[in-house]
């Protein structure tokens, strides 16, 4: 069923559509390329914190190579890939460099949630900063060695770790999280975190366990969270999410039971929604400010597909 409200052109998902090739033949001799090749430029990345370069237009989150090492304090270095043959690469630098750079007004120095939501840059820019975030986060947290505590070295360009004294190589993770709708007909359940702004609603979600398919965690996550009891599970779609290393795995699913039992520990309410009411959350429209995420985010995908769309299980 159609909704009655127009809601326009379907935006681009946020991190997504990489024009990145990871060139992963490349990365055992990219640090060449940092330090020779002109063309090559980088993103500058200090935890949450991105740093830009203010222009007459948008703002520039690429500089050349030399003067990203020379913001100072540069901890990583991380190869991204190629875009249109051209080096890029991630540098991350100290937090007293990042706080000398946004008080200097050519600069403006804020966090990648901020920048994708605000639209602060050219969206192609995202998918890469997403990677280099998370890449430069998984350094910051491995640089000792789980197996026997040592020291680790990085490798191949940033894609790796090395422990010097028992010789165990240690690879970046990236954690699954499934984010899930349940629907019933032309209903929908929508949840609030204890963190969101007021009046925002949103999808439920969780971490997949070991040993747990995508479909398996899915129903567990929403029986936990809601009480509400799921069949059948429909893929919809995948986010990368850098905040700070995680996969968003998107699906419907089909809830088979209605009384909603909220765990407060893990959320502020959940309710029961209507889809022309949600149209209206979507639109920015609803009569009390009740507003769904913003586009940069899976949940909005997902919950406007079921909108417009509806959902079929196979």
């Amino acid at each position: 069923m159609a909704p009655r409200l127009d809601l326009g052109p379907r935006p681009r998902l946020g991190y997504s559509a990489s024009r990145i090739d990871r060139a992963a033949e490349r990365r055992a001799d990219a640090m060449h390329a940092f330090e020779s090749d002109n063309r090559a430029r980088a993103y500058v990345i200090s935890g949450e914190l991105i740093v830009l370069r203010k222009t007459d237009a948008q703002p520039d989150p690429l500089f050349a190579c030399a003067a990203a090492r020379g913001f100072g304090g540069a901890a990583e270095i991380a190869f991204l890939g190629l875009v249109d043959g051209v080096p890029r690469f991630a540098v991350a630098i100290d937090p007293a460099a990042a706080a000398a750079l946004k008080a200097d007004n050519a600069f403006e120095v804020t966090d990648l949630r901020s920048i994708a939501v605000r639209g602060l840059i050219e969206a192609d820019h995202l998918p890469p900063l997403a990677e280099g975030k998370a890449l430069l986060n998984w350094h910051t947290r491995h640089r000792f060695c789980p197996n026997c505590g040592s020291a680790t070295q990085p490798v191949e360009a940033g894609w790796r770790r090395d422990c010097p004294s028992c010789q165990t190589p240690h690879f970046p993770r990236t954690d699954p999280v499934a984010i899930m709708l349940p629907v019933a007909s032309d209903r929908c359940v929508l949840g609030r975190s204890h963190r969101f702004q007021p009046g925002m609603w949103s999808c439920l979600a969780g971490f997949i366990e070991p040993g747990e398919s995508i479909e398996d965690a899915v129903r567990r996550e929403t029986h936990e969270e809601a009480g509400i009891v799921c069949g059948r599970v429909a893929y919809f779609r995948s986010q990368p999410w850098p905040f700070p290393t995680s996969l968003m795995i998107g699906c419907h699913a089909e809830a088979i039971s209605h009384d909603i039992v909220i765990d407060r520990n893990e959320l502020a309410d959940a309710r029961w929604f209507d889809r022309e009411e949600v149209a209206s959350m979507i639109a920015r429209k609803h009569p009390d400010g009740l507003t769904a995420p913003a586009p940069v985010a899976i949940a909005y995908h997902i919950i406007r597909a079921w909108v417009e769309d509806g959902v079929e299980f196979g």
